[in-house]
């Protein structure tokens, strides 16, 4: 989890560099938190501002939240008052975690899955403010750095792989984000990826349940 404090602090230093400073990185990671989508943002920022393309294009880089909301509606039902932080604060990292942990005999479920999110959500605003103060002191080449959030996404796959005994949601994943990749090309891949996932994992619930199970 706090793998966030350095993927907030690659951000931080990359709006340092295009001019904007922790006030206005850390408020970008405060209200909007949207991961990838503040990265996309920063080139927004940075040239002219079309407000029906960033509309679509946050749309469709951050469309991968409507699966996670889907995945997550029974988990979250009961959680009451906690739910709209829970869902606010809702980000990759975060939904692998509440998918792959359960909480310790006797811990409500509920504040689990908030402190989980709350959590995320800090480390993320401390390493954008960190990234920011550091780009104020220090000269950096910021090429490469917006990989960051690409190299964690690799280490939640590879994580809960080894975490699993089962692959087979795993396999769909990978074989059906690469069949959309060959049809669809890299701009367009995302959504349909996510579809076709979501379909084959409803058709093949009842066997992974009972894999699992097992």
């Amino acid at each position: 989890m706090t793998g966030y404090i350095f993927l907030g602090a690659a951000y931080g230093i990359i709006m340092n560099s295009k001019g904007y400073g922790v006030i206005w990185a850390l408020l970008m990671s405060l209200i909007v938190y949207a991961g990838s989508a503040q990265y996309v943002a920063i080139t927004f920022l940075t040239s002219v501002f079309n407000p029906i393309y960033a509309l679509f294009l946050t749309l469709m880089v951050n469309a991968r939240h409507i699966f996670y909301g889907l995945s997550l509606m029974n988990k979250i039902k009961d959680t009451g008052k906690l739910k709209p932080f829970i869902i606010y604060w809702m980000s990759d990292e975060t939904f692998s975690v509440l998918c792959a942990a359960e909480p310790k005999e006797g811990v409500d479920k509920g504040y689990f899955m908030f402190f989980i999110s709350l959590l995320n959500y800090c480390y993320w605003a401390l390493g954008t403010a960190m990234g920011s103060l550091l780009g104020n002191m220090m000269t950096f080449n910021t090429k490469g750095l917006d990989f960051a959030l690409t190299a964690l996404f690799v280490v939640i796959f590879i994580s809960q792989w080894k975490s699993q005994k089962k692959h087979i949601p795993a396999i769909i994943g990978v074989l059906s984000s690469i069949a959309c990749l060959i049809i669809f090309g890299p701009n367009n891949f995302i959504i349909p990826s996510m579809i076709v996932i979501l379909i084959l994992l409803t058709i093949m619930k009842n066997k992974i349940e009972g894999d699992e199970a097992e």
